[in-house]
């Protein structure tokens, strides 16, 4: 979702955060993909969704949230499968950035799906894909 991705873009150069670029990079596709799934997979039990942004340190959070109490699951599509990647996809960024990402439930009984990346790029990270929570 691109309004989404520009919106975090725009907030995090306000705010000077200082990511390094590859990490900025993997955020924003993260949050791009969170959002997406939000809105097509919640959209009719969760009209609005939330986005937040959180900065710590030498770390940065992205969190979607919606109030669709189902709790997705990472799966790899199949090669002719059109869609289907986005959660794996997301896991396999942070992963490689050096970071982590989960589902809580909310208080309202819906979710939050996050991914937290350190500012730094990492060096030497997994080569091997994360197991799925």
């Amino acid at each position: 979702m691109p309004q989404a991705r520009h919106a975090v873009r725009d907030l995090l150069a306000r705010q000077r955060v200082p990511a390094a670029g590859e990490v900025m990079d993997a955020l924003l596709l993260i949050v791009s993909e969170l959002v997406t799934n939000a809105v097509q997979h919640a959209a009719l039990l969760s009209p609005e969704i939330t986005v937040e942004i959180t900065v710590g340190a030498d770390w940065i959070r992205a969190a979607v949230e919606d109030d669709h109490p189902y709790r997705p699951k990472a799966l790899e599509a199949g090669e002719g499968d059109i869609g289907g990647r986005g959660l794996w996809l997301v896991k396999m960024l942070t992963a490689e950035a050096g970071g982590k990402c989960d589902v809580e439930h909310t208080a309202s009984g819906g979710k939050a799906v996050w991914a937290e990346l350190p500012l730094a790029p990492q060096t030497g990270g997994p080569t091997s894909p994360p197991t799925a929570r």
